[in-house]
Protein backbone atom coordinates (compact mmCIF):
# COMPACT_ATOMS: atom_id res chain seq x y z
CA UNK A 1 0.00 0.00 0.00
CA UNK A 2 1.75 3.62 -1.03
CA UNK A 3 0.87 6.06 1.57
CA UNK A 4 0.49 9.82 0.99
CA UNK A 5 3.55 12.28 0.59
CA UNK A 6 1.55 15.12 -0.07
CA UNK A 7 2.03 16.69 3.60
CA UNK A 8 5.08 15.70 3.62
CA UNK A 9 6.74 16.87 0.59
CA UNK A 10 5.46 20.45 1.24
CA UNK A 11 7.04 20.47 4.83
CA UNK A 12 10.24 22.77 4.60
CA UNK A 13 13.29 21.22 6.78
CA UNK A 14 13.72 22.21 10.59
CA UNK A 15 13.48 20.73 13.75
CA UNK A 16 10.68 18.41 14.91
CA UNK A 17 8.79 20.67 18.13
CA UNK A 18 10.16 18.86 20.98
CA UNK A 19 6.76 18.45 22.62
CA UNK A 20 6.10 15.55 19.56
CA UNK A 21 9.66 13.84 20.63
CA UNK A 22 8.15 11.88 24.04
CA UNK A 23 6.43 8.97 23.53
CA UNK A 24 3.25 8.58 25.15
CA UNK A 25 4.06 5.41 26.94
CA UNK A 26 1.94 6.03 29.39
CA UNK A 27 -0.74 6.05 26.95
CA UNK A 28 0.05 2.83 25.26
CA UNK A 29 0.43 1.21 28.61
CA UNK A 30 -3.26 2.34 29.49
CA UNK A 31 -4.26 0.71 25.92
CA UNK A 32 -2.75 -2.30 27.33
CA UNK A 33 -1.34 -3.56 23.82
CA UNK A 34 -4.72 -4.57 23.16
CA UNK A 35 -4.84 -6.55 19.64
CA UNK A 36 -8.10 -7.39 17.49
CA UNK A 37 -9.09 -10.63 19.27
CA UNK A 38 -8.98 -8.82 22.77
CA UNK A 39 -10.94 -5.61 21.26
CA UNK A 40 -13.92 -7.73 20.64
CA UNK A 41 -13.79 -9.51 24.21
CA UNK A 42 -12.88 -7.06 26.80
CA UNK A 43 -14.76 -4.58 27.55
CA UNK A 44 -13.56 -2.88 30.78
CA UNK A 45 -10.54 -2.49 28.58
CA UNK A 46 -12.61 -0.83 26.02
CA UNK A 47 -14.10 1.21 28.86
CA UNK A 48 -10.43 2.37 30.18
CA UNK A 49 -9.03 3.19 26.93
CA UNK A 50 -12.21 5.23 25.74
CA UNK A 51 -11.65 7.19 28.59
CA UNK A 52 -7.87 7.49 27.68
CA UNK A 53 -8.48 8.69 24.36
CA UNK A 54 -10.89 11.04 25.99
CA UNK A 55 -14.05 10.06 24.00
CA UNK A 56 -15.77 9.26 27.42
CA UNK A 57 -17.58 6.21 25.58
CA UNK A 58 -17.46 2.65 25.99
CA UNK A 59 -17.60 1.51 22.60
CA UNK A 60 -20.74 -0.69 21.94
CA UNK A 61 -21.32 -3.09 19.40
CA UNK A 62 -22.40 -0.80 16.45
CA UNK A 63 -20.98 2.26 15.03
CA UNK A 64 -23.75 4.04 14.90
CA UNK A 65 -24.47 3.76 18.62
CA UNK A 66 -20.82 4.88 19.96
CA UNK A 67 -20.87 7.91 18.11
CA UNK A 68 -24.22 8.97 19.38
CA UNK A 69 -23.71 12.06 22.10
CA UNK A 70 -20.47 12.57 20.55
CA UNK A 71 -21.96 14.07 17.15
CA UNK A 72 -23.14 10.74 16.06
CA UNK A 73 -26.14 12.74 14.64
CA UNK A 74 -24.24 13.95 11.70
CA UNK A 75 -23.38 10.81 10.72
CA UNK A 76 -25.69 11.52 7.77
CA UNK A 77 -23.36 14.26 6.74
CA UNK A 78 -19.94 12.79 7.51
CA UNK A 79 -18.17 14.43 10.88
CA UNK A 80 -20.07 15.50 13.32
CA UNK A 81 -18.47 18.02 15.86
CA UNK A 82 -18.12 15.89 18.72
CA UNK A 83 -17.19 17.80 22.03
CA UNK A 84 -15.59 20.84 22.05
CA UNK A 85 -11.49 20.65 22.11
CA UNK A 86 -10.70 23.12 24.53
CA UNK A 87 -7.84 25.34 24.04
CA UNK A 88 -8.98 28.31 25.07
CA UNK A 89 -6.27 28.42 27.75
CA UNK A 90 -3.53 28.08 24.54
CA UNK A 91 -2.24 30.63 22.99
CA UNK A 92 -2.39 31.38 19.27
CA UNK A 93 0.57 32.44 16.52
CA UNK A 94 1.70 32.68 13.37
CA UNK A 95 1.40 29.75 10.71
CA UNK A 96 3.03 30.05 7.25
CA UNK A 97 1.08 29.32 4.22
CA UNK A 98 2.27 25.67 3.80
CA UNK A 99 1.60 25.06 7.78
CA UNK A 100 -2.01 26.44 7.01
CA UNK A 101 -2.06 24.06 3.95
CA UNK A 102 -0.90 21.22 6.08
CA UNK A 103 -3.22 21.00 8.77
CA UNK A 104 -6.30 21.27 6.14
CA UNK A 105 -4.65 18.39 4.97
CA UNK A 106 -5.02 16.93 8.15
CA UNK A 107 -8.62 17.56 8.68
CA UNK A 108 -9.31 15.15 5.65
CA UNK A 109 -6.92 12.41 7.16
CA UNK A 110 -8.98 12.50 10.65
CA UNK A 111 -11.89 12.50 8.51
CA UNK A 112 -10.91 9.90 6.55
CA UNK A 113 -10.17 8.12 9.74
CA UNK A 114 -13.30 8.40 11.09
CA UNK A 115 -15.77 7.65 8.33
CA UNK A 116 -13.30 4.33 7.03
CA UNK A 117 -13.88 3.20 11.06
CA UNK A 118 -17.43 4.07 10.77
CA UNK A 119 -17.81 1.87 7.86
CA UNK A 120 -15.76 -1.38 9.33
CA UNK A 121 -17.61 -1.20 12.39
CA UNK A 122 -21.12 -0.95 10.60
CA UNK A 123 -19.83 -4.08 8.55
CA UNK A 124 -17.94 -5.92 11.58
CA UNK A 125 -19.53 -4.56 14.85
CA UNK A 126 -15.95 -4.66 16.52
CA UNK A 127 -15.69 -2.07 19.69
CA UNK A 128 -12.08 -1.26 18.20
CA UNK A 129 -13.97 0.81 15.44
CA UNK A 130 -16.61 2.03 17.04
CA UNK A 131 -14.50 3.50 20.09
CA UNK A 132 -11.66 4.60 17.88
CA UNK A 133 -14.22 6.18 15.35
CA UNK A 134 -15.50 8.26 18.15
CA UNK A 135 -11.60 9.65 19.19
CA UNK A 136 -11.21 10.47 15.61
CA UNK A 137 -14.56 12.81 15.98
CA UNK A 138 -12.70 14.69 18.84
CA UNK A 139 -9.21 14.78 16.72
CA UNK A 140 -11.18 16.21 14.14
CA UNK A 141 -12.67 19.07 16.28
CA UNK A 142 -9.10 19.87 17.66
CA UNK A 143 -8.16 20.85 14.07
CA UNK A 144 -11.29 22.52 13.25
CA UNK A 145 -10.78 24.84 16.28
CA UNK A 146 -7.35 25.44 14.22
CA UNK A 147 -9.03 26.34 11.10
CA UNK A 148 -10.90 28.41 12.82
CA UNK A 149 -8.27 30.33 14.46
CA UNK A 150 -6.21 30.98 11.86
CA UNK A 151 -9.27 31.62 9.01
CA UNK A 152 -7.97 28.21 7.25
CA UNK A 153 -10.52 27.08 4.96
CA UNK A 154 -12.34 23.84 6.17
CA UNK A 155 -12.13 21.35 3.46
CA UNK A 156 -14.22 18.66 5.40
CA UNK A 157 -17.13 21.18 5.72
CA UNK A 158 -20.55 19.90 4.65
CA UNK A 159 -19.02 16.75 3.07
CA UNK A 160 -21.21 13.50 3.21
CA UNK A 161 -19.67 10.65 4.74
CA UNK A 162 -16.92 8.87 2.89
CA UNK A 163 -16.57 11.86 0.48
CA UNK A 164 -13.22 14.10 0.21
CA UNK A 165 -12.49 17.40 -0.95
CA UNK A 166 -9.14 16.24 -2.68
CA UNK A 167 -8.67 13.86 -5.35
CA UNK A 168 -6.37 11.68 -3.37
CA UNK A 169 -7.98 11.40 -0.16
CA UNK A 170 -10.75 10.34 -2.05
CA UNK A 171 -8.82 7.27 -3.91
CA UNK A 172 -7.01 6.61 -0.60
CA UNK A 173 -10.36 6.45 1.19
CA UNK A 174 -11.69 4.22 -1.52
CA UNK A 175 -8.68 1.93 -1.66
CA UNK A 176 -8.75 1.16 1.83
CA UNK A 177 -12.43 0.42 2.36
CA UNK A 178 -12.61 -1.95 -0.25
CA UNK A 179 -9.01 -3.54 1.01
CA UNK A 180 -10.89 -3.67 4.70
CA UNK A 181 -13.71 -5.05 3.23
CA UNK A 182 -12.84 -8.48 2.51
CA UNK A 183 -12.68 -9.44 6.03
CA UNK A 184 -12.28 -8.25 9.77
CA UNK A 185 -8.40 -8.84 9.29
CA UNK A 186 -8.06 -7.08 6.56
CA UNK A 187 -9.65 -3.87 8.13
CA UNK A 188 -7.27 -4.09 10.84
CA UNK A 189 -4.56 -3.71 8.59
CA UNK A 190 -6.55 -1.28 6.46
CA UNK A 191 -6.47 0.69 9.80
CA UNK A 192 -2.91 0.09 10.68
CA UNK A 193 -2.16 1.80 7.37
CA UNK A 194 -4.42 4.94 8.67
CA UNK A 195 -3.03 5.31 11.70
CA UNK A 196 1.10 4.85 10.58
CA UNK A 197 0.07 7.12 7.60
CA UNK A 198 -0.84 10.00 10.49
CA UNK A 199 2.16 9.28 12.41
CA UNK A 200 4.59 10.04 9.72
CA UNK A 201 2.32 13.12 8.47
CA UNK A 202 2.27 14.40 11.97
CA UNK A 203 6.03 14.28 12.56
CA UNK A 204 6.79 15.92 9.42
CA UNK A 205 3.81 18.59 9.34
CA UNK A 206 5.58 19.64 13.10
CA UNK A 207 8.98 20.40 11.91
CA UNK A 208 8.84 24.50 11.78
CA UNK A 209 5.83 25.09 13.66
CA UNK A 210 5.97 27.21 16.75
CA UNK A 211 2.17 28.34 17.30
CA UNK A 212 1.49 27.01 20.31
CA UNK A 213 -2.12 25.87 19.60
CA UNK A 214 -0.84 24.31 16.63
CA UNK A 215 1.84 22.21 18.51
CA UNK A 216 -0.70 21.40 21.14
CA UNK A 217 -3.05 19.85 18.64
CA UNK A 218 0.20 17.70 16.94
CA UNK A 219 0.79 16.92 20.32
CA UNK A 220 -2.59 15.11 20.74
CA UNK A 221 -3.34 13.97 17.91
CA UNK A 222 0.41 12.31 17.59
CA UNK A 223 -0.17 10.33 21.00
CA UNK A 224 -3.97 9.38 19.81
CA UNK A 225 -2.65 7.84 16.40
CA UNK A 226 0.17 6.04 18.57
CA UNK A 227 -2.73 4.83 21.02
CA UNK A 228 -4.80 3.63 18.12
CA UNK A 229 -1.77 1.53 16.19
CA UNK A 230 -1.14 -0.35 19.39
CA UNK A 231 -5.09 -1.11 19.54
CA UNK A 232 -5.65 -2.34 15.41
CA UNK A 233 -2.95 -4.40 16.42
CA UNK A 234 0.43 -2.52 15.44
Amino acid sequence: MRTRTRITTAITTGVVATALLASPALARAQDGGIGPDQTRTNQQTMQQVGACDGTGVAAGPRGGQSLQGNGGQARGAGMGTGARADLTGVASGTLTDTQKSAIAALAEEEKLAHDLYVAFADQYGTRAFTRIANAETQHLTEVRVILDRYSITDPTADRAAGTFATAATQDLYNTLLADGSVSVDAAYAAARTVESTDITDLKSAVIGVTAPDALQVYTNLLAGSERHLVAFGG
